[in-house]
């Protein structure tokens, strides 16, 4: 696929986190953008305001005809889309050049000095990191994002034509359609097991992609994790080690010890030793390539997170409000520690949404586990995302597994009068479906109660 030859391109999932940051890659250099999403979000708004048509619904009549020339235009298409879905069958039967967005950024990074982040959980947080390291130090780079960067309110970061970052995402094999100069696996947990079937299959997929890196000192991981790469660790034996860590007017202050220096106290705000790693790993590629350690140090201190990553909403004294992505039993685990580590004399409500039937039914035990750890939990019913209803799963059938006393099923529509009526001095709402649509809501309804 030669990008000189398209002129215009349509998404169907424009709306999809991962497709958006494309959308405004292709807008930015010039392209005819538009695309089709299920429901408006305030994804899609910012996307309309910044000068790109989106509808709703999909009959064939509301797509421009611009976008009806096969030997132009470019359909780039999310993996969730369903089968039945009219345009997409329209796209097909007429033999338009349709990409899965892995496929396109594929195409895309090919020429460019490509730096990947893949892993179970932690890649947009890490790639954040990297694209603003890598921004801020003044290399020639465009980062991909899988999340709206806070302080650039938008999931593209940089215009650069020589290097990019981009995350590799595992689900449906998509990063193996990526070509790494550098890269890191975050993390090689158990999931998508609807696509994968086991944890040894998707092990095997993480090793295609770490063997796609031909320079094994141009690969990353954290301690323990069994590839053949450079390992990175907190207070650990690895090749780029955090030691002396201490929270300091709530950063995380620490030195880094590399192959070759010394770093001392190097400040990093996001809460979570989790979130260590994500920095560290961000450092280890960013030196690695190049960049002077004071440039990435400099960075590193001005990172301000990503939204819906440990999100801070409210943060005054006797209420703090955090949102978070979540969606894995690992994960739940991260914000648990980060947030019982900041906040350890504080009572603490967690909401959460569950993602997707088959992930509740895969890893309930670990989710009512994670879940069981905090001192009170509402727990929202399932969002389906792509899927069907499975039999007997379901969030109160989660919520029977939980040990914990402090438990309660609610709908979206109660949570608000819930909120209204509880004490608790933190809370966090976790999950990866349209629970973060109710972020501003919840804020309004805590902000009035303070």
């Amino acid at each position: 696929m030669q990008l000189d030859n398209i002129h215009n391109v349509y998404f169907i999932g424009i709306g999809g986190i991962g497709m958006s940051a494309i959308a405004r890659y292709f807008k930015h250099i010039g392209k005819n953008v538009a695309g089709y999403d299920r429901t408006p979000t305030q994804l899609t708004n910012a996307l309309e305001a910044e000068g790109i048509a989106i509808h709703f619904d999909d009959k064939i009549e509301h797509i421009d005809k611009a976008f009806l020339d096969t030997a132009t235009t470019l359909v780039v298409v999310t993996p969730a889309v369903p089968k039945n879905h009219i345009q997409w069958n329209y796209f097909v039967a007429n033999s338009f050049n349709i990409k899965k967005r892995a496929e396109v950024l594929g195409v895309i990074t090919k020429g460019t000095y490509c730096f990947a982040v893949a892993g179970t959980h932690g890649k947009t947080t890490t790639s954040s990191i990297l694209g603003h390291v890598l921004y801020k130090s003044g290399v020639d780079v465009t980062a991909f994002l899988g999340g709206v960067v806070e302080g650039y309110n938008t999931n593209l970061i940089g215009s650069g034509k020589t290097v990019t970052v981009v995350e590799a995402d595992e689900f449906d094999r998509s990063f193996l359609y990526l070509h790494p100069n550098i890269a890191c696996v975050t993390s090689m947990d158990a999931d998508h097991l609807d696509i994968y079937g086991d944890t040894a299959a998707i092990e095997d997929s993480f090793r295609e992609f770490a063997a796609k890196v031909e320079n094994k000192k141009h690969l990353f991981v954290p301690t323990g994790l069994p590839l053949e790469a450079v390992q990175v660790g907190i207070e650990d034996d690895a090749q780029f080690v955090a030691n002396n860590i201490s929270i300091q007017n709530g950063w995380y202050v620490f030195d880094i010890v590399t192959p070759t220096e010394t770093v001392k106290e190097v400040k990093f705000a996001l809460p979570g030793r989790h979130n260590l790693s994500n920095a560290l790993l961000a450092f280890a590629m960013a030196a690695t390539y190049g960049v002077e350690t004071s440039a990435i140090v400099a960075a590193l201190a001005s990172f301000k997170g990503v939204k819906r990553r440990f999100s801070y909403q409210i943060k005054e004294k006797g209420l703090v409000y955090i949102d978070d992505y979540a969606h894995h039993p690992t994960e739940i685990d991260a914000v648990h520690q980060a947030v019982t580590e900041l906040y350890p004399e504080e009572k603490i409500l967690a909401i959460f949404q569950p993602h997707l039937f088959s992930r509740t039914r895969d890893f309930a035990e670990g989710f009512a586990k994670s879940l069981s750890a905090f001192e009170n939990v509402v727990l929202l019913d399932i969002y389906p995302a792509r899927e069907l209803p499975i039999e007997g799963v379901t969030s109160q059938w989660l919520l029977d597994m939980m040990e914990n006393p402090n438990k309660k099923l609610v709908s979206k529509a109660d949570l608000l009068l819930l909120l209204k009526k509880n004490d608790a001095s933190v809370i966090v709402t976790i999950g990866a479906g349209d629970i973060g649509e109710l972020v501003p809501e919840i804020k309004k309804v805590l902000n009035e109660k303070n």
